[in-house]
């Protein structure tokens, strides 16, 4: 890759109160075409980061070429959610419930564990019918579902599929290899929260790969169509891919096919930009969410995802305002690209 844009010290967001910047979030950047050219870099992207939920669309394509989709009959809801991250609200759950009962399988087959979900009305509801979540309740218990799904299409064992030498998982690091152009034998690994392994990948290897999601041209036929699809049914399903009240779903819901944007945990962002050919990955330094939205916002703009329209519907995420318990505006989150 060409050291264009590199150099130059991370874009720096800033959280206001009243009349002076109250803190301050480091953000490293790469944006980058599906060549590997840098278009722009800032920060250290360089040094490798987990990605973690950033990339399930990355993720995703096995499911896809493996003929798994097809097999099990997946839609867009289904590959949505195979990218998801989401609320846990009753169409994620009851989504990926029907989808398991297709291939034979139930909830207590996802291996990514239970937690409440992120939807505090449909938390809420759950306790007031005195029921535990279950697995399907998981934001990532569609990615799983994609898991089981190409496991079950190949004859492979169901059980342990999150393990790291497991065919599913070996797909998986295949494909972002050659997605991302990196060898990762050696790369740093760790368990993600979900349970399946993450591995430390530079942030321009990231952008890179999201940059192939984008512009697929010169891939091989089989991914150029598995990387088109996954895109079409984001855009299909922006709700599947997050829920109420949430940035990624929010933005995809105006942008449509425009932008592909997917957050991760710890301040991770990634996003692929079809009409640019553009992939973006980012990280705050301090794993604040808060400055990943607001710089990904920042560069959706800056590099032309969002037309006038969608500027309009997207004020409050492009100018976040904060506001104290009574509801006064008392700050806003701002990006100092200077």
């Amino acid at each position: 890759m060409r050291p264009d844009g590199g150099g130059q010290g991370p874009l720096l967001v800033e959280v206001t109160r009243g009349d002076m910047v109250e803190s301050r979030h480091a953000v490293s950047f790469a944006a980058v075409d599906a060549a590997g050219r840098r278009l722009a870099c800032r920060g250290a992207v360089e040094a490798p980061v987990y990605a973690r939920s950033a990339i399930k669309g990355l993720q995703a394509l096995p499911l896809v070429e493996t003929g798994a989709a097809d097999r099990w009959g997946l839609g867009n809801a289904e590959l949505a959610l195979a990218c998801a991250s989401h609320n846990g609200e009753p169409r994620h759950v009851d989504t990926v419930l029907a989808w398991l009962e297709r291939m034979g399988l139930s909830a207590s087959d996802l291996e990514c564990g239970s937690h409440m979900p992120y939807h505090e009305p449909s938390a809420a509801a759950l306790i007031r019918e005195g029921r535990r979540p279950s697995p399907a309740h998981n934001n990532c218990s569609g990615k799983h579902a994609g898991f089981l799904a190409t496991a079950r299409h190949k004859g492979e064992p169901a059980k342990g599929y999150i393990g790291a030498d497991h065919p599913v998982q070996r797909r998986v690091t295949r494909a972002l290899e050659e997605m991302c152009g990196v060898e990762l034998a050696r790369a740093p690994t760790g368990i993600d929260g979900c349970g399946i392994p993450t591995i430390g990948i530079p942030l321009e290897s990231l952008a890179l790969g999201m940059a192939r999601l984008a512009d697929p041209a010169g891939l091989p036929e089989e991914r150029r169509d598995a990387a088109k699809r996954i895109r079409s049914a984001v855009a299909a399903e922006p709700f599947m891919v997050a829920g109420t009240g949430r940035f990624c779903t929010e933005v995809m819901a105006q942008t449509g096919e425009r932008a592909f944007v997917k957050t991760g945990a710890e301040g991770v962002f990634c996003a692929a930009l079809p009409e640019q050919g553009i992939g973006i990955a980012l990280k705050a330094a301090d794993g604040a969410g808060r400055a990943s939205e607001a710089a990904m916002a920042h560069l959706l703009e800056r590099f032309g995802a969002l037309n006038e329209a969608s500027r309009q519907a997207l004020a409050d995420r492009l100018h976040p305002s904060i506001f104290n318990r009574a509801g006064r505006l008392v700050g806003s989150i701002r990006v100092n690209a200077a």
